[in-house]
């Protein structure tokens, strides 16, 4: 029987709390779309993605109302593109992009995702022509996201990539500087990206995707947080991440049941449920307050890094339990511009990139929404990529890096994109050089554990 002060929880989840369904992401394959013609590809992508997507704004709408719900976004991921445009005689990525930046927009989705390629081991033709028009695509684009995975714990870090990927974030900032580098927060490079992340900039349809899935992505940091503060002061650290583990086994079980119900609804099978603890700027739907609901006086300070530790784990323990389909990244996020909590502690001081790096090595993602000043060297971003992808190749785990070099701003500015991405301060880095290692090339070798067949 499900007794009453279990649906006054759940109400109060939705209406105080900001608990939500973050983004319903159709991931789409579009490995029948390849053609030695580009304009037969646009032409395959486009009516693809209309035939399946067509519907989805409408039904998730339709449920939103049914279950008295949020669904925040509703997005659509789709093949590495790098691999779609390659067979073309004429390859012309920017034209695919435009070709996707159109279908999403017509068919209501927020964000497409999937102008991305696979380079952890070494680049394709077509993987390189992709990775020089992103700066472009993106400035030329509204919806499109773009991600590459440039390093995994099987075949290590390739550190031509990660100067490439450096360069291209630079250079997508500098190409929308009128728009406080907005290129450079729909662009974000890997280690170990998994194929069924239904989260923007990184989502993209793996190669052991089924034809179309719908993946879920839930996200309740002001739950938890609200769940916290109703504890005794005196409960100790095993009482809190009991709390939390209770909190995301409701929040996964209310994602999976309106991830099916739409999967149903569309004719299409149910793919993953993504357990994210992933904040918005709004107050109260904060990582940063959970942390101070924990006991801390403000995240960044020492015990920082063991809290979100013990969040993580807590939150892909409960989620695991309640869903026998979790996938994607699942555990909690650290954007800096996309948390108010975490944007107030960059703004004073008290988090800093080297802290927030230490954060990355227990976190689901890694250095994210992260602005610097726009004279970054680009051989310093690419030693900022490359600790990140040590880190997530040695603990077998996916990290990313999402910065923003914002052209023409320093320590004290900051940029605002407003809505889901925020707003960040002006970060101070390192200033030593990296050049002499990054320049090296070639490939950091996979470390021993990656011999375990």
């Amino acid at each position: 029987m499900i007794k009453e002060n279990e649906i006054l929880e759940t109400i109060n989840m939705i209406r105080l709390y900001n608990l939500d369904i973050r983004t319903v992401t159709m991931a789409i394959s579009l490995r029948d779309c390849i053609d030695s013609d580009i304009n037969v590809v646009c032409d395959n992508i486009y009516n693809k993605i209309k035939r399946y997507a067509k519907n989805l704004v409408e039904y998730a709408n339709e449920l939103e109302n049914e279950y008295s719900i949020p669904i925040i976004n509703k997005r659509i991921s789709v093949t590495p593109i790098s691999l779609v445009g390659e067979a073309c005689k004429e390859p012309d990525y920017v034209r695919i992009a435009k070709t996707l930046d159109k279908v999403a927009k017509e068919v209501g989705v927020n964000f497409v995702g999937g102008f991305s390629a696979l380079v952890e081991k070494g680049f394709t033709k077509g993987d390189k022509l992709l990775i020089d028009s992103i700066p472009q695509a993106l400035a030329e684009t509204e919806r499109l996201c773009s991600s590459i995975n440039i390093a995994s714990s099987k075949a290590g870090i390739n550190m031509d990539a990660v100067l490439k990927m450096a360069e291209t974030m630079k250079k997508a900032a500098e190409l929308t500087k009128d728009r406080d580098g907005i290129g450079a927060a729909k662009l974000v490079c890997f280690c170990n990206s998994p194929g069924d992340n239904p989260f923007m900039a990184g989502a993209f349809c793996g190669i052991g995707e089924p034809e179309c899935a719908l993946n879920v992505g839930v996200s309740g940091p002001g739950v938890v947080r609200a769940a916290l503060l109703a504890l005794d002061n005196d409960a100790d650290l095993s009482a809190v991440s009991n709390k939390i583990k209770e909190i995301a086994y409701k929040i996964t079980t209310t994602g999976e049941l309106v991830g099916r119900k739409l999967a149903d609804r569309l004719g299409i099978p149910f793919g993953v449920i993504d357990l994210s603890l992933a904040p918005t700027p709004a107050e109260g739907d904060s990582v940063a307050g959970i942390f101070q609901a924990m006991g801390l006086e403000h995240a960044g300070a020492h015990g920082t890094t063991a809290a979100l530790a013990m969040l993580n784990d807590a939150v892909k323990k409960g989620g695991i339990m309640a869903s026998s389909h979790v996938g994607g990244l699942s555990g909690a996020f650290i954007p800096v511009s996309e948390d108010a909590g975490m944007i107030e502690a960059a703004s004073k001081g008290y988090l800093t990139f080297d802290k927030l790096e230490a954060m990355t090595c227990v976190c689901s993602v890694g250095l994210d929404m992260i602005a610097i000043p726009g004279d970054t060297p680009v051989d310093t971003i690419a030693g900022m990529i490359a600790d990140e992808m040590a880190i997530g190749m040695i603990n077998k785990k996916t990290t990313a890096v999402r910065i923003i070099p914002a052209v023409g701003k320093n320590i004290g500015d900051e940029i605002c994109f407003g809505g889901l991405l925020g707003k960040a301060p002006i970060m101070p880095v390192n200033q030593l050089s990296s050049t002499g290692f990054v320049r090296r090339g070639g490939r950091i070798p996979a470390p021993i554990h990656s011999l375990n067949n």
